[in-house]
Parts: C-alpha cells; structure tokens; sequence
C-alpha cells in the first residue's frame, strides 16, 4: 500500500508511519516543517502547508490512502488558526484526495468534539455534538469531522477516530508538561481526584488507525463512521497521574482546587487575555477546568466489532515503557 500521513512528523503521526514502514508499505509524511527523525528513518517527506492545494495535489498522487494526522491542538489560541488549519485543511485534503482519486482517508479526530460542560461517562458514538464550546480546538476538530463523515461516498470512503489523552515515549507534550510542573511544586490537582479519564498508549492509537485502513472500504461497517479509541479502562486521572511521579521519584501533587473554583478563575483568565490581547496560553481556562475535574471517559465496543481494535498494549505496561524511557 501507498499511505500519505499528514503531520507525519508529529507524536502520533510519526508512530502510524513507523508501524506503516515495518510492515512493508510505501509511506511518506507531509508536515510543514523538516523533521530530523522522519529524515533519519529513512522516510520520505514533503515539507508544505496543509493549505497548499497544489502541494497536496503532487504529494497525494497515487497514494492508495491518507491518514489526516496534521492539525493544531491546544486549550487556546487564536480562532482564526485553529480554523485554517483544522477545518480548511481538512477541506483541502478532502478535496484533493478526490481530485486525485485517493480511495481511502482515515482522518484523527478528538473525543473533545462530543465535551460540552457535562462529564461524559462511558458514552458511544451516539452521543450529540454539544451546542457550545469552551475552546475553539473541540469546536474546529467538530467542523472537521462532520466534513469528512459527509465526504464518505463510493469513490472516497472515509472513517475518524476519537483517540483520547494519547501518551507513550516520545511524547512531547502531556507528561513532559506534567512532570515539569510537578518538579517546580506548581502542580494543581483540579477537582476532588475520584473522576474517571480515558487514556490511550501510543502504540494502541496508531495501531487503531492502521486497523481503520485496512478495514475500510465501501460497504463496509466503518465507513463513514467515527470511533472512540482508548485503552478501555478508564483511570481516576490524578491517582495515575501521582503513580507516574513516584515511580520517577517525583514529589506528588499536595495541593488542590475545586472544579468550580478552576472554573472561575479560567473565566478570569480568558477574559482578562481577550480584553489585553494576549496570545500566550493561560494558567487556566474554562475548558481545562472542565477536563481536569470531570470524568470523559468512553463506550470502545463498536472500535472492536468494526475495526478489530483492542488494546495490545496495557495500562501497567505502558506506564512501564514510559517511565523507562523518561529514566533513560
């Protein structure tokens, strides 16, 4: 199989391309910037914006199928950018994926897309996009998504995935985060400590998007479908989160604030940032409260009767390989 991967160079790009290169298919990885470990894996790469219509036409070219990784994350931000990459891009790579006659688009969405305020416990894909958003990242990924579940027709099926809290060695952004916080004394716990979260290991979330590929063609059960992805057992989020720090000789987290009160301070910071014009991200904002403190955790049956999907990889072993490679 040709497989393009948009954001190739990142977190959980990177990993679907190396799973792609080890069982024998031609992959290439398209990201905006040159990646010295896409370079060194010996892994082609076209450095262009995912805006770029005429990049996209030459990279998808014969391409059998795109994974639509690229996208931007984060609690805040500028509305404009999350729109232009999230959504937009995702209109570029829909459109050119059929100019070019790319059969198959296994695109990355984000459990967020279903978040509005209330804790979601142990819900499946039925459940309705919310009406309102607490940060423009849920509300764009939602946009996206909605295109690329009305995109899937004979000539171009498409299936999304939802992966939730993705971590692993090598991750760049959610513990290297934590950890650091911890090691300064300035982490918070959020809430009372006893919600449920579900995660997802690495190796699990690229394996899911392997198995979406392989599964997908018309007619079948995934198309145009969407699917929670996970590790299937939640976890109460600060007991793991405090479990990670021990086992990295770290000190626990000692203090604590109630969900309302995170609430209200991230309505304090999110309006003082909008009035004085500042880009940066805040302490704290509404939608982090909201996911600190609440249980959003997620029905994965229909991931394992339509994909094949199941957690190779476990909670205990993962947090095993993590702790390794952050020791190493």
């Amino acid at each position: 199989m040709k497989a393009l991967v948009t954001g190739g160079g990142g977190f959980l790009g990177f990993r679907i391309v190396q799973m792609l290169h080890e069982r024998g298919d031609e992959v290439t990885v398209f990201g905006r910037h040159h990646y010295p470990h896409v370079e060194k894996a010996g892994i082609p790469a076209v450095v262009a914006d995912i805006r770029d219509g005429e990049a996209l036409r030459r990279a998808f070219a014969g391409m059998d199928a795109v994974f639509h990784v690229a996208a931007i994350p984060g609690i805040w931000g500028r509305k404009r950018t999350f729109w232009d990459i999230n959504v937009v891009g995702t209109r570029r790579v829909l459109e050119t994926c059929r100019a070019c006659g790319v059969p198959k688009l296994v695109y990355t969405s984000s459990p967020s897309v279903v978040f509005g305020d209330q804790p979601l416990c142990g819900v499946d894909e039925s459940q309705p996009y919310p009406d309102r958003y607490q940060a423009v990242y849920p509300e764009t990924k939602a946009a996206a998504e909605r295109m690329v579940v009305a995109a899937n027709r004979q000539e171009l099926t498409t299936v999304s995935l939802r992966p939730h809290l993705i971590w692993g060695p090598g991750d760049p952004h959610l513990i290297p985060r934590i950890v650091k916080r911890a090691r300064a004394g300035r982490l918070i716990q959020v809430g009372t400590g006893e919600n449920l979260v579900d995660i997802t290991y690495i190796d699990n979330a690229a394996s899911a998007h392997i198995l979406a590929c392989d599964a997908l063609k018309v007619g079948a059960p995934c198309a145009g479908g969407v699917y929670f992805i996970s590790q299937g057992e939640p976890v109460k989020l600060w007991s793991w989160i405090n479990e990670l720090l021990a086992k990295l000789g770290v000190p626990g987290v000692r203090r604590r604030v109630s969900g309302k009160m995170a609430f209200v301070v991230g309505t304090i910071f999110e309006t003082l940032y909008r009035i004085l014009g500042i880009h940066s991200e805040p302490p704290m904002t509404r939608f982090l409260s909201s996911q600190l403190a609440q249980s959003h955790y997620f029905d994965i049956s229909a991931a394992r009767r339509d994909l094949g999907y199941g957690p190779h990889v476990s909670t205990a072993e993962g947090m095993k390989r993590l702790v390794a490679d952050l020791q190493a």
